[in-house]
């Protein structure tokens, strides 16, 4: 047991007595995610830079800009909250 390594999950091979395939692609009794065709930042470990970089080319090239502008919007709006709360003095950006 190594203190700075990640412990993996455990993976169970189910397979159920009675199920036939019948050229049908992958088992009804496989979890898989919801999204997880759609995203790259996803699957194997990679490190904190190799997601963080996975997820700006996502961003980058997401053909949804709508979705783009209301995540800006909203990471404005929590700056701005933030700025309130320590009381930052916002009259330095204007004359």
């Amino acid at each position: 047991m190594g203190l700075l390594t990640r412990r993996e999950n455990k993976k169970f091979n189910y397979t159920p007595r009675y199920y036939d395939n019948n050229g049908k692609e992958g088992s009804p009794f496989e979890i898989k995610h919801k999204f997880d065709g759609y995203r790259k930042t996803v699957g194997a470990n990679k490190s904190l830079k190799g997601k963080f970089i996975d997820a700006l080319d996502d961003f980058k090239n997401n053909p949804d800009r709508a979705a783009n502008r209301r995540i800006l919007i909203i990471i404005a709006i929590l700056v701005l909250i933030f700025l309130f709360i320590i009381d930052f003095d916002l009259s330095i950006f204007f004359s």
